[in-house]
């Protein structure tokens, strides 16, 4: 399901560097793995859905480059970020 204003804004408000912040790298990077994890419940009760699965990927793809960014300008902040959202184990 897409994710209501309210949640968006919890979201920047969490993960933003300073209050006027709500499109740096951190900031896109949570927004679309909140994304990505509503998807995955979708596909739980749609398999057959290839169409939002192809959606899915793409989502994957944008979020990994951001990440690449992000670890390139500064390792700390990517390890961080990556704990927060408990992308990797």
């Amino acid at each position: 399901m897409a994710l209501t204003i309210d949640q968006k804004q919890d979201i920047v408000r969490k993960f933003a560097i300073n209050p006027k912040d709500n499109g740096s790298s951190r900031v896109q990077v949570a927004l679309i793995t909140s994304r990505v994890n509503d998807l995955q419940a979708h596909f739980q009760k749609n398999p057959k859905d290839n169409h939002s699965r192809r959606g899915l990927l793409k989502l994957v793809g944008r979020r990994k480059r951001l990440l690449e960014y992000i670890r390139r300008e500064d390792v700390q902040e990517y390890r961080k970020l990556i704990e927060e959202l408990g992308l990797r184990k």
